[in-house]
């Protein structure tokens, strides 16, 4: 049975994946672990490599710190170095020396010790309990620091959202013609997109921050059950596809103004989490199509339509 610590760090690295727009087999081209190595550590089967970790960070554009916090709790955790230790032993108290007789006051001694007397007693070694003592403590100050980092803004919320949910899904459901942008505080404002326009072009939505403020054109629900969406983003000038709840193989295709984008399941663990496909450049008055293409050959593909508004 999973730790608390393992589920809470598959369930931020799962977010991490989303948020980067990879599937398994795009990760294990972009970092040093493999396909099949990602899919044991998003399972929460094998606990990833530190270095891991600090890979997929990179690639969602998220600060390593509170990732690599709980890596360490879930680390600590796994390796039993949590568990209780009873607390070292107390030396027993030597009894106090009897006074003795007052003798003739005698010659100072040479300094050091004297020939045949033995030699001074050696400090004695740290005991495991008293190492396991210390080691609780480094994750006691880790525990505080994943709680203080928590508390620090929108990024930690993000990363906290569970393995089906997604940054622009926090903000509640999608109303379709209407913008959908999250509430901020007094002075404060969402990120500005990394991208405009053709710079857009073939790149990842959530890696360039273009899924704040967008609106829905098209949501259908398919006859496999797959639900289907297309977005448009009026900050990036682009939209794109997303399908979930499908079943490996299942793909969407996105067309507008002549550009063709798309996205595959390509294993269970897309299956179980929403597909992004690229974004092509759109503009008030274009027209975007996109289909559906279900697994297996006994289904047609389906197709919508809807001109940006």
């Amino acid at each position: 049975m999973r730790s608390p610590e393992r589920a809470r760090l598959t369930a931020t690295l799962r977010s991490l994946k989303e948020h980067a727009g990879l599937s398994l087999t795009g990760l294990g081209e972009h970092t040093s672990f493999s396909k099949s190595s990602w899919g044991r550590y998003l399972k929460g089967e094998t606990l990833p490599p530190r270095e891991a970790v600090r890979e997929l960070c990179r690639l969602a554009g998220e600060p390593e710190g509170r990732c690599l916090a709980l890596w360490e709790l879930a680390e600590s955790e796994s390796s039993g170095r949590t568990a209780r230790v009873p607390p070292p032993a107390r030396p027993e108290t030597a009894p106090e020396p009897q006074a003795e007789p007052a003798k003739e006051p005698a010659k100072e001694p040479a300094e050091g010790p004297a020939p045949g007397d033995p030699a001074p007693p050696r400090p004695t070694p740290p005991t495991a309990a008293t190492t396991a003592h210390r080691r609780s403590w480094r994750v006691t100050v880790v525990m505080v620091a994943v709680l203080a980092v928590t508390a620090g803004g929108v990024t930690a919320a993000a990363l906290l959202l569970p393995p089906d949910r997604t940054p622009d899904d926090s903000r509640g459901p999608a109303t379709t013609g209407a913008g959908t942008g999250a509430t901020t505080g007094p002075g404060t404002g969402p990120p500005s997109p990394r991208c405009q326009g053709g710079a857009c072009e073939g790149r990842d939505p959530l890696n360039m921050l273009c899924g704040i403020g967008l609106d829905t054109l098209i949501e259908r629900r398919t006859a496999s059950g797959a639900r289907l969406q297309v977005r448009y983003s009026a900050t990036c000038g682009t939209s794109w596809g997303r399908i979930w709840n499908t079943r490996v193989g299942d793909r969407v295709e996105l067309t507008a103004a002549g550009s063709t984008r798309s996205a595959e399941i390509t294993d269970a663990l897309d299956a179980t989490a929403y597909i992004y496909t690229p974004m092509t450049r759109t503009a008030p008055g274009t027209l975007v199509r996109a289909c559906f293409r279900p697994a297996g050959q006994t289904r047609r593909e389906e197709c919508f339509e809807a001109t940006v508004r």
